[in-house]
């Protein structure tokens, strides 16, 4: 098994060309999850990531419809029963690409520009798909997988996943693993392999705040009729206090604190002040008083808004009183946080303070809860020992502020836990324009999920 391990890893060595050709392809397709518009090229993506599965020897390839966009699934099953079987986690959609404006370069026609693939959906998550798959062709090269692998590649992530929960209900038996391997994470730097403990949970709304039944003129009616753009405003800035608390009623009641040892973990971690200020290009950082950076993005809960629009926003000068105003709004949460009932508090945040002059409703977009991953498994273990192979220091833990709601459901139907990382970087701009990928590191992140499959085939000998 040592023989056929180096083999991949040499091969995985030759072939940087190949990946980064089979990654630049799959970049090519538009595959916009929340656009109407770009249907047809989410159905190319599902289709394209198939191929690529079928390409290097998998089993059972499919194409599965849901409500919304098709799950992609294949498996490789030849290990045999007594050996884990690794269900590999990943989404082929990815964000729309404005401001369209602010690219470099085309987001859809991947740029090599020294050591970064420059393209939209580059670090998330395509990228992160494709190292699995050129993982998993490297070793079956030279010989068979040393575990069983499942591939459940979703369409939807971007969007809140709202049909994935029924498709892992609906498909229990078929989806059925050891260990589930999500690589939707990321690294804290390229020389800081990172393993993620936690992920926040997720409440997304709309909030729309109505008044006129259409446009006014701000001459004639401004000063008698209350602008629903300054309410949202006034609305907005009222949901955090001068400590940076978020206001909504209760919203801190299930909140846990955090013990002295984990605050003592948290300071381990190489992210002071000026590592965020750095990644986010700001002079200074604003949040809650009385937590650390690290505290705040790990472990603490946020509120904040995503988008606004009312009015009039194109060039020149309209003097209009507008008829409503919109805004999206997220709250990041932790641990025993629920998000029904985070909007029930929002709820009763806006009946309390909206006042009578408009009207307003909310929408919520996705809801998702906080989830956790257990550091001392065997699979974890196994996962930290192919990092410390590849980049030669010890794995990271840390907390992540994002959410993975696919990891709270694969615990609750599934009964199987995530190891989770990632080898994109906090500067990659996921979401934003000129989204990027650190190639050096994926190519290392490659050689890590080869040693990580051997690594937990001999530990299940163990």
């Amino acid at each position: 098994m040592l023989e056929q391990r180096q083999m991949a890893l040499e091969y995985s060595k030759n072939n940087h060309d190949t990946f980064l050709n089979d990654l630049s392809n799959f970049l090519k397709i538009a595959s916009i999850s929340t656009s109407s518009e770009h249907k047809p090229e989410m159905m190319v993506a599902a289709n394209a990531a198939a191929s690529m599965l079928r390409q290097i020897g998998f089993d059972r390839v499919q194409v599965m419809p849901t409500p919304g966009h098709p799950v992609v699934f294949g498996e490789w099953m030849k290990a045999g029963p007594d050996l884990p079987t690794v269900l590999v986690y990943g989404h082929y959609d990815v964000q729309p690409v404005d401001p369209i404006d602010l690219w470099h370069s085309q987001p859809f026609s991947p740029q090599v520009q020294g050591d970064l693939l420059v393209a939209r959906g580059s670090s998330d998550m395509k990228g992160q798909i494709v190292a699995v798959i050129s993982a998993i062709r490297s070793i079956l090269q030279h010989g068979p997988l040393p575990v069983n692998v499942k591939f459940l590649l979703e369409g939807e992530e971007e969007i809140g996943s709202p049909n994935l929960k029924a498709f892992l209900e609906e498909n229990r038996e078929l989806l059925a693993s050891t260990i589930a391997f999500n690589p939707d994470a990321g690294m804290i730097g390229p020389d800081s392999p990172t393993i993620v403990t936690t992920l926040r949970g997720l409440a997304y709304f709309e909030l729309r705040v109505y008044g006129p039944d259409h446009d006014l003129h701000s001459g004639l009616f401004g000063g008698i009729v209350h602008n629903p753009a300054q309410v949202l405003c006034e609305l907005i800035a009222g949901m955090h206090d001068s400590m940076g608390r978020v206001t909504l009623p209760n919203y801190y009641k299930r909140v846990r604190a955090l013990s002295p040892e984990e605050r003592a973990e948290s300071a381990r971690l190489p992210m002071d002040d000026e590592y965020y200020q750095a990644q986010a290009g700001v002079n200074k950082l604003w949040g809650e008083q009385g937590f650390t950076s690290a505290e705040r993005v790990g472990a603490r809960p946020t509120l904040e808004v995503n988008g606004l629009y009312s009015g009039f926003t194109g060039s020149g000068s309209k003097t209009v009183l507008p008829a409503y105003a919109m805004a999206k709004i997220s709250m990041r949460l932790v641990a025993d946080q629920d998000p029904d009932e985070v909007q029930q508090q929002l709820v009763q945040y806006l009946t309390e303070r909206a006042p009578d002059t408009v009207r307003w409703e909310i929408t919520p977009m996705a809801g998702s809860f906080a989830s956790a991953a257990n550091p001392n498994s065997r699979e974890a273990i196994a996962f930290a020992n192919a990092l410390e192979s590849v980049w030669g220091v010890r794995p990271l833990y840390k907390r992540e502020g994002g959410s993975v709601p696919v990891v709270t459901d694969m615990q609750k139907i599934l009964g199987i836990d995530s190891v989770l990382t990632g080898f994109g970087l906090p500067d990659d701009r996921i979401h934003s324009p000129n989204e990027h990928l650190h190639l050096p590191t994926w190519y290392k992140g490659i050689d890590s999920i080869i040693y990580f499959l051997y690594n937990l085939a001999a530990s299940d000998k163990e």
